[in-house]
């Protein structure tokens, strides 16, 4: 199995996420947005949160095919509404890498609902 590095651009990872109200936080997948070079030279990462409720406004459906390495186990959505600076320091492990194509379809509803 192919060895999956710690921090790259469409990785995915576990990470403690916070709570939208600052309440606390919860361990959770997110996807890793924030360029390579953006990676390589700040402390933090931009990630998007990784849900299993699929149903809801502003989400991507991430399916089996979409996954290049690693697996995601059940369906799931990338919360594109969820977005968040987090320190390198924080990231747990990756587990994971979506494919380009779906990678530009998330870019794409983020666009779009920043616009």
């Amino acid at each position: 199995m192919e060895r999956i590095p710690l921090i790259q651009q469409r990785n995915l990872a576990l990470v403690p996420f916070p709570f939208s109200d600052q309440s606390g936080k919860k361990v959770r997948p997110v996807i890793i947005m924030s360029n390579q070079d953006y990676n390589e030279h700040s402390e933090d990462l931009i990630v998007i949160a990784v849900t299993s409720q699929v149903d809801g406004p502003n989400r991507v459906l991430i399916l089996p095919e979409d996954i290049e390495i690693g697996d995601l186990k059940g369906k799931s959505c990338i919360k594109v509404d969820n977005i968040l600076k987090i320190s390198k320091s924080l990231i747990i492990k990756s587990f994971g890498r979506v494919s380009k194509r779906k990678h530009q379809d998330i870019l794409a509803h983020l666009i779009r609902l920043l616009n």
